[in-house]
Order: structure tokens, then C-alpha cells, then sequence
């Protein structure tokens, strides 16, 4: 399997955050060009990958995760959360996903 999925993880309740919109942008581009914008369903994954395995490719890649639209707090660290990486091998799935609160945000490269 190739291409690139995330989910997304609220770290306060231990649960999937459903609703976040997340953006996909290529950097190979100026300015860098978005390739797919969605929102998490209810388990906090995409319906779909966010750069399906027919249009993998090399490159340098974004996920922008919008996480005080979804969290609305005042005090919150972030307005975004971008998460920059780099695709090495376009056979390879690059999973990314996103474990956050409104003052926390961590990420690593999953399965």
C-alpha cells in the first residue's frame, strides 16, 4: 500500500477527533500547491487517503492540521498545526497521524 493517511487523536479524552478539515499542500511548489483538503470522519481518519496510492510520488509534503477551529480555545498554542515531511520511497505508505489538545500537538510516522 502507498499514498499518504493520517488520523487524528484528542490526547485530553483519548479519543478520535471528528471534524477536523486537514490540508495536504506539496512544497515542491511556490507557493505550495494543495492537493486535498477534508475533514476527519468520526473515528478520526479520512474517508479517504489524503494522496491516494495511484498519484504517489516523491516529494516534499504538508499535512495542515486546523486545530483550534475544531478545539475553539482561547488559550490554545496553535491556530494550525503544519507537519512538513518528506516522501523517499513513493512505494512505501506514509502514515501521519496528529495526537493533540488544544495546547498539545505530537506526531510520528506510523503504519
Amino acid at each position: 500500500m502507498a499514498g499518504i493517511t493520517t488520523h487524528v487523536l484528542d490526547v485530553r479524552t483519548g479519543r478520535p477527533v471528528a471534524g477536523m478539515q486537514v490540508d495536504l499542500f506539496d512544497l515542491s511548489t511556490t507557493p505550495p500547491t494543495r492537493l486535498n483538503s477534508t475533514r476527519t470522519n468520526p473515528d478520526g481518519r479520512t474517508d479517504a487517503p489524503m494522496l491516494a496510492a495511484q498519484a504517489s510520488r516523491t516529494g516534499r509534503f504538508e499535512l495542515r492540521f486546523h486545530v483550534n477551529a475544531h478545539f475553539k480555545a482561547n488559550d490554545a498554542l496553535a491556530e494550525e498545526v503544519p507537519v512538513q515531511f518528506s516522501v523517499f520511497d513513493a512505494a512505501q505508505h506514509y502514515h501521519i497521524p496528529l495526537l493533540c489538545s488544544p495546547w498539545f500537538f505530537s506526531t510520528y510516522r506510523g503504519s
